[in-house]
């Protein structure tokens, strides 16, 4: 027996990306009621029925748009991924240097996390669910990062150095004081951890400031 909310039940074409605005809107639509709802339920918790009840929509055009529930899933974590860049981009344009920017953006990263706490969650989800779109998630930050440290070495803000080990070093950084000041803890004031962590970065953990003995 077919269920409702199988695509083989649904008459019409392929899913496929929208030919309207109105199409985009709808399908931005259910994206976020993805969001919220593999946020609150959890993925496997989670059903298209609920996923189209939350977005206010019929299951037959939640197919015209996404074959499967991983697709959403998918295609959910690639957009937060790229609202979040776009997000840490604006907070940083202003930067003085490398340094700074890192400031801010740490800064902005935990603000986005607090306003924001599916992120994490559809992110943990997604790992169980299917491990490459966890790690693309990460790599794509990361391809980005390497070379803005790189520009960053070639202006002579920051010393040389493996780069691409340095950016998956800094998103570790990011990623547990996120898990632990923006979404687990939330009464330690930002100042204090972005200060703390920003003396990291341009003192290291030496005696001395991490300057070179003589």
């Amino acid at each position: 027996m077919t269920s409702p909310d199988s695509p083989s039940s649904i008459v019409g074409t392929a899913p496929g990306l929208p030919k309207t605005a109105r199409g985009e809107r709808t399908r931005t639509r259910i994206l976020k009621a993805a969001e919220e709802t593999f946020g609150t339920l959890g993925y496997h918790r989670a059903g298209i029925a609920d996923i189209t009840r939350a977005a206010g929509v019929a299951s037959g055009t939640f197919y015209t748009y996404f074959s499967s529930k991983e697709q959403t899933l998918r295609e959910l974590v690639q957009e937060m991924g790229r609202r979040l860049r776009a997000h840490l981009e604006r907070e940083t344009a202003d930067a003085g240097d490398r340094l700074e920017a890192e400031e801010k953006g740490l800064r902005a990263f935990l603000q986005y996390l607090r306003d924001n706490p599916a992120l994490y969650r559809v992110l943990q989800e997604a790992q169980f669910v299917d491990e490459s779109i966890y790690r693309r998630y990460y790599e794509s930050f990361g391809e980005r990062y390497v070379r803005m440290l790189a520009r960053a070495t070639d202006r002579g803000e920051i010393r040389s150095g493996n780069d691409e080990v340095r950016v998956w070093a800094l998103m570790g950084i990011s990623n547990f004081i996120g898990l632990r000041y923006a979404l687990w803890e939330t009464e330690m004031d930002f100042d204090d951890i972005v200060a703390t962590v920003s003396d990291l970065l341009r003192n290291g953990l030496a005696a001395g400031g991490g300057r070179e003995k003589s």
